[in-house]
């Protein structure tokens, strides 16, 4: 009967082989915020002013659940589109100060703003609530689901595959 004879990595081939999988582990990790909630209902923005410092810094990734508007209470945190007095909605994050369910709409204002919103929040504008706040982690977001973050990303995976195929090779010549 014949035994197998067990042969040993060569070390740079490990080293390759744990260098590709961090770095496909690393890529992953950035990517499940921004990813996972959104299977479970969430809306997942970033905060780009200041009118809810300091509760939510400029640079926060925010998660949103969808709530039913007239189950908003006071003091609550909510998305909402917001148009105002230009053509286009924007979306804005600000907190409740109170709901008139007889109305339909939501009165708002930003933690850092002195006064409330000039126009109230139509129920149909109600994005949701915001459950959760990461502070700057928005700013990685942003750059995950840029064009330039998404070739980073393509090239990291790239990398990966690389330093992978670079060990199985140096693993065979190993063997030899």
């Amino acid at each position: 009967m014949k035994k197998d004879k067990k042969v040993r990595r060569h070390p740079a081939a490990v080293c390759l082989g744990v260098l590709g999988t961090t770095l496909l582990i690393v890529l992953l990790v950035c990517c499940l915020p921004l990813t996972v909630p959104r299977l479970f209902g969430y809306h997942i923005y970033s905060v780009i002013s200041g009118s809810m410092e300091p509760e939510l810094p400029v640079g926060s990734l925010i998660y949103i659940k969808e709530i039913v508007p007239e189950e908003i209470t006071e003091g609550e945190i909510i998305a909402f589109y917001g148009a105002g007095e230009s053509d286009t909605a924007s979306i804005i994050t600000h907190r409740v100060l109170e709901n008139r369910v007889v109305m339909g709409e939501l009165i708002t204002k930003g933690d850092a703003n002195e006064r409330a919103d000039r126009y109230p929040v139509p129920y149909g504008n109600v994005i949701g609530k915001t459950v959760y706040a990461i502070p700057r982690a928005g700013i990685a977001a942003e750059l995950l689901t840029s064009m330039t973050g998404k070739l980073l990303a393509g090239c990291a995976i790239g990398a990966a595959m690389l330093l992978h195929g670079l060990a199985a090779l140096i693993d065979r010549f190993n063997r030899r």
